[in-house]
């Protein structure tokens, strides 16, 4: 699991970091005149848990959180998780023929990726699989979006999409492929055993190979006017089908 540290802004990120792996947060950084009671409540947190609290004016905000609004605070986070490849194996056998994985094909906004993970967080998937080109990273803004899920679930950054999906095959994981012009319907595939679910990126949709290397293709039913969903969308969509004939 590799790390490196960064910097993350606004209320919900920082205090989900302080509150689930406080060990990772270096210092927090919280604007002087803010009269937010967020603040407060982060900031007393912050100090209870023995993190460095540094009092900034709003250009010190500015200056680490670059376009992302900071909402009057920041903290320098060394974690953004990333499970290496040979982590994932490990946590598809601990499902015990329940996993449920979520994989994004160059998924390239971050604000997209944040809300996808915050979907598979509350969905209680297994993990996230995304390639290490061409795919947004685990950065603040992804961070921020996701509401914290950032650090409740494993993201696994891998080399070769195709590869992996071939390794999670011979784990005895079906993979399918979501695809607006597919016949089968997500509503009748059986989504109880090991799954994983295939998301294209925002353009382009999912590569040729990594369609290829799916079980099947299968899309959500639309009908309404309207040719696709936005992919944080159709993963949520997705996942809770998996959850709803599990549970």
């Amino acid at each position: 699991m590799s790390k490196q540290s960064q910097w993350i802004v606004g209320v919900n990120a920082v205090a989900s970091s302080i509150e689930n792996d406080a060990e990772n947060v270096r210092e927090v950084l919280i604007e002087a005149s803010a009269k937010n009671p967020r603040l407060t409540e982060i900031e007393e947190n912050a100090r209870r848990k023995g993190i460095d609290v540094r009092k900034v004016n709003t250009q010190a905000l500015d200056g680490v959180g670059g376009s992302v609004r900071h909402q009057g605070v920041a903290a320098r986070y060394q974690a953004a998780r990333t499970y290496g490849e040979n982590e994932l194996e490990g946590l598809v056998e601990a499902a015990e023929g329940k996993a449920l994985l979520l994989i994004l094909d160059e998924v390239q906004d971050p604000h997209n990726l944040g809300a996808c993970l915050r979907s598979a967080a509350a969905a209680g998937a297994t993990a996230v699989i995304i390639p290490k080109d061409k795919s947004a990273t685990v950065n603040a803004t992804v961070r921020k979006t996701s509401a914290g899920a950032a650090d409740r679930i494993p993201v696994v950054a891998v080399t070769n999409l195709s590869r992996c999906l071939k390794d999670l095959q011979k784990q005895g994981v079906w993979i399918y492929g979501l695809a607006g012009e597919a016949t089968t319907s997500l509503y009748s595939i059986d989504l109880k055993g090991n799954v994983a679910l295939v998301l294209g990126g925002e353009a382009d949709g999912m590569r040729r190979l990594t369609r290829e290397n799916c079980d099947g293709l299968v899309k959500i039913p639309m009908p309404g006017d309207i040719e696709s969903l936005n992919v944080s969308v159709a993963a949520g969509v997705s996942l809770f089908e998996a959850v709803r004939q599990r549970s």
